[in-house]
């Protein structure tokens, strides 16, 4: 699908602040603090999507389960009391990573099942490598399997847009959302790129009908950064988090003054622990000669090489346990994508693990304070947030941990949407919906 500007693109930017462009967004000039969308053409809102209500779906990267309660974060904890939430958090895909679990959460698709088993990795059969900081490959549809919720919308004729979020910026299954921003991580995180969201949010609402996106993503670096440098207990961390509520409380605030049916959703991709200990490397347990290697994962290029590795790793060391990759245990659903190297390593708690120290003159840094990536099952500190309110949810719901996987059903069918199979289930939220799910709880009703 080619990028073009619509017809309508210069009225749009003048009434909506939004520049529209072909290929690339631009920074904004005069001091407009609107974010840059890109426009992909798109038909109009079909007539069943513009009877449907809106969902717009928050991430605060790294926001932990427990932050909300332990920092008092008023606005959040004012949404779960609204609508639902998890008090005790919910389960991210293994392993806990940010591009893994942002593509989990909009495709119901464990990362082997979606292809993103890591933030890097490397591919076999395309002999190169993903990497988050690589925005040609981040762009690339062709690493990403599954159908984004955006995408999901855009092919059931409902229009929608992503203000950030891994994986927008690709077409995956045919489409790409018809609006969404470019990620610039030298940028999005100040004040004025922060609040741009919710101005371009509402600007997006208030288009006419047959215009304006019913399914919108919002996307926050914080406190993900914060809980890195200073670990997840540290002062700078609890600001960010208290930061990221206000912002949460000025975005339900502007949604509220649009007057439309908006279920607001809240979530995070995962935890944060602070690392025990320094570096691990692999190298030095085993001979890695032969290994192609991104981070602690392991790509031999024959099954001798596999198999001399495995027997060195495999009782090495308590910090890590071995696995081949076939026999992973199934509970964390990452043994069938050969993107995920083999052996496979699996920390044992909050290690920082490696392939090999750095090369040459290359600075060796310890590990940051922070880390995640972990088993959530074994570091509990890995859970994720939840919270959301809106005219399709329960007041005053709560529920118990679960997989991140089951939101893609459930926010499907509050937007109305034909959800393809996926290792999601409805069951598991429809006790939260207004409706209880309906008809859509039998999944052969879905495509």
């Amino acid at each position: 699908m080619l990028l073009r500007a619509s017809k309508r693109a210069v009225t749009l930017c003048l009434a909506l602040a939004l520049p529209l462009v072909a290929q690339q967004a631009q920074p904004i000039a005069g001091g407009n603090p609107a974010l840059p969308l890109v426009h992909v053409e798109s038909e109009p809102n079909s007539a069943a999507a513009q009877k449907a209500h809106y969902v717009v779906l928050v991430s605060l990267d790294g926001f932990r389960w427990d932050y909300a309660k332990r920092d008092g974060a008023v606005n959040l904890l004012a949404l779960g009391k609204k609508g639902t939430w998890a008090p005790e958090g919910m389960m991210p895909s293994y392993p806990s990573l940010t591009f893994p679990n942002h593509f989990t959460i909009v495709t119901g698709l464990y990362p082997e099942h979606h292809g993103l088993v890591a933030n890097s990795f490397y591919d076999e059969t395309k002999h190169a490598r993903y990497s988050i900081g690589d925005a040609k490959v981040v762009q690339d549809g062709s690493w990403y399997s599954g159908t984004p919720l955006w995408s999901l919308a855009e092919s059931q004729g409902m229009r929608a847009a992503c203000l950030f979020w891994p994986g927008s910026e690709a077409e995956i299954a045919g489409h790409r959302p018809t609006w969404y921003a470019v990620f610039d991580n030298k940028t999005q995180a100040t004040d004025d790129v922060e609040k741009a969201r919710i101005d371009d949010a509402v600007a997006l609402l208030k288009m006419p009908a047959a215009e304006r996106p019913h399914f919108i993503t919002i996307y926050y670096s914080e406190p993900d950064h914060e809980g890195h440098e200073f670990g997840p207990d540290a002062r700078e961390t609890k600001t960010a988090a208290l930061k990221m509520d206000a912002m949460i409380g000025k975005l339900r605030k502007a949604l509220n003054s649009t007057k439309l049916p908006i279920d607001l959703i809240v979530v995070s991709d995962h935890g944060m622990a602070k690392v025990e200990g320094g570096w691990i490397n692999l190298d030095e347990f085993a001979d890695l000669r032969g290994f192609d290697s991104v981070g602690p994962s392991l790509y031999g290029k024959t099954e001798e090489d596999r198999v001399r590795a495995y027997n060195k790793l495999k009782q090495a060391s308590s910090q890590f346990v071995a696995y081949r990759r076939k026999d992973v245990p199934a509970g964390l659903d990452y043994n069938q994508n050969p993107r995920e190297g083999d052996p496979v390593i699996v920390a044992t708690g909050p290690y920082a693990i490696r392939a090999h120290k750095p090369q040459g003159d290359r600075p060796d840094n310890p590990p940051e304070t922070g880390m995640h990536g972990f088993d959530p099952h074994k570091v509990p500190e890995m859970k994720a947030s939840f919270f959301a309110a809106g005219p399709d949810i329960v007041a005053g719901k709560t529920v118990s941990p679960f997989e991140n996987v089951n939101l893609y059903p459930w926010i499907a069918h509050m937007l109305g949407l034909r959800a393809p199979k996926s290792d999601g289930s409805l069951n598991i939220l429809a006790g939260t919906l207004r409706d209880n799910g309906k008809e859509a709880t039998d999944e052969s009703k879905q495509e």
